[in-house]
């Protein structure tokens, strides 16, 4: 297998495709379509009320795209990942070219949690989060999902439902109404970068009934 390249991944992420690898030592990758595939409803994310109060209690400040491979690496930091050092490589290049990026959460200067993922019209891929304090990626989750809204993306791809994305509001859908909604988001016109980040208090105001 040929070395990939960041337009061969993009044209996998328009078809609806993402690659994983088995360990990170692992050279191959292969691609993944899933039968029933994991979104964000952007309007639905779910704020209860103890992550309300870790919202307007904690002391993090919050950037976009600062240090994309801290949060990759911190994604990747655990026994057990797919992000290879291949992997590793294609997403810096898409950084790079301004077609991914990262929302970290820092305390004192410390990268505690962030999440990462690529853009492609107004749709958001994400990749992986970490967390190196309480709710930290859960925060950055919710920083996250405000932005993306406000900067007119209509698509967050979680890829698989968890337990805990199911938690925050993430639901599944079949692949071909996946498929759907891809196709539409694509031709979006949205910026990540064409707006600053939502303050806590423009987070909390979208909380839903149901926390």
């Amino acid at each position: 297998m040929g070395e990939l390249t960041p337009d061969t991944l993009m044209r996998a992420y328009a078809m609806g495709v993402f690659p994983m690898a088995e360990h990170r030592g692992d050279p191959e990758i292969f691609w993944v379509d899933p039968i029933r595939r994991g979104v964000f409803p952007l309007d639905k994310f779910h704020i209860s009320r103890s992550l309300a109060r870790a919202i307007r209690k904690t002391p993090y400040s919050v950037t976009l795209d600062r240090d994309f491979m801290g949060v990759v690496d911190g994604c990747a930091d655990r026994s057990e990942t797919w992000i290879s050092d291949e992997i590793r490589r294609l997403y810096i290049a898409l950084f790079r070219r301004g077609q991914a990026h990262s929302l970290e959460l820092w305390d004192n200067g410390d990268l505690i949690g962030g999440v990462y993922g690529v853009t492609l019209g107004g749709a958001f891929f994400g990749e992986s989060m970490f967390s190196r304090r309480p709710n930290a990626s859960k925060i950055a989750l919710a920083y996250l999902i405000e932005h993306l809204r406000r900067s007119g993306f209509t698509l967050f791809d979680t890829q698989f439902l968890t337990d805990h994305l199911a938690t925050l509001g993430a639901v599944e859908i079949p692949r071909a109404d996946y498929h759907k909604l891809l196709t539409w988001a694509i031709r979006q016109n949205a910026d990540i970068t064409a707006h600053s980040l939502p303050s806590a208090p423009e987070v909390l105001h979208r909380r839903t009934q149901t926390s």
